[in-house]
């Protein structure tokens, strides 16, 4: 596993964005983890937090693009630090952009975008902090469409959650890029996560003990992509 990786997991944990125990997400589902990209509070954990977003993007689908997209809400600061990354660690000037949930009816910026006006042409990136139905794609992609005739190079999640989507055979990330046609990667996935965290401490206590990997393996049983 890259170093950055394994950085960014424990990183995920100190600034208590990943957390373990027992969660009820929106699906229904009883999850014995949880991510909160919204827990990332601090400058210094923002500045971070887009380099990791820079340099898995940089590792997945190069440097071969114009735009860093984030939908809204989360999205639209991901794809803010990720810009400026970009340009810290690549000398890269890349635009942001974001869809807003309420179209703006007045002023130079009226319209459903914030940030950078996009054209024909434009080459894409996608930003979200984590996906499990594929939900919000669904929603901001035709509103990134409608906007201009982009090219989509692909879509950055946080966390690859490993788990079957809404047709319950393969994973979401698999299910939007079957969909929409364009690549699907993280920073990390579960997996590297569970590797990484099994057995291990951060801050004098053991983040993935027994009885937690007892409850991931049986989440994973029921709910994870057979083939993983």
């Amino acid at each position: 596993m890259e170093a950055y990786k394994q950085e960014f997991i424990r990183f995920m944990v100190e600034s208590d964005v990943l957390k373990f125990g027992e969660f009820t997400l929106k699906s229904g589902r009883t999850s014995p983890f949880f991510m909160n990209a919204g827990a990332y509070v601090t400058g210094s954990q923002l500045k971070r937090l887009g380099q990791y977003y820079a340099q898995a993007i940089h590792d997945n689908f190069g440097l071969d693009f114009d735009v860093v997209f984030g939908p809204a809400y989360k999205g639209i600061p991901l794809s803010v630090v990720t810009a400026i990354a970009f340009d810290e660690l690549y000398g890269k000037e890349v635009k942001y952009c974001s869809d807003r949930k309420e179209v703006k009816d007045h002023g130079a910026d009226k319209g459903g975008m914030l940030g950078y006006e996009l054209k024909d042409g434009d080459r894409v990136v996608m930003v979200e902090d984590v996906t499990t139905s594929g939900k919000s794609i669904d929603e901001t992609y035709p509103k990134l469409k409608a906007a201009a005739d982009v090219e989509v190079k692909g879509l950055i999640v946080s966390l690859n959650r490993m788990e079957v989507g809404r047709g319950g055979k393969v994973t979401a990330q698999q299910e939007i890029q079957e969909r929409y046609g364009f690549p699907v990667a993280s920073i990390v996935s579960m997996d590297e996560v569970v590797e990484e965290l099994y057995g291990k401490e951060i801050d004098g206590r053991v983040v993935i003990d027994d009885d937690i990997k007892a409850a991931l393996d049986a989440y994973y049983e029921r709910y994870g992509v057979k083939e993983r």
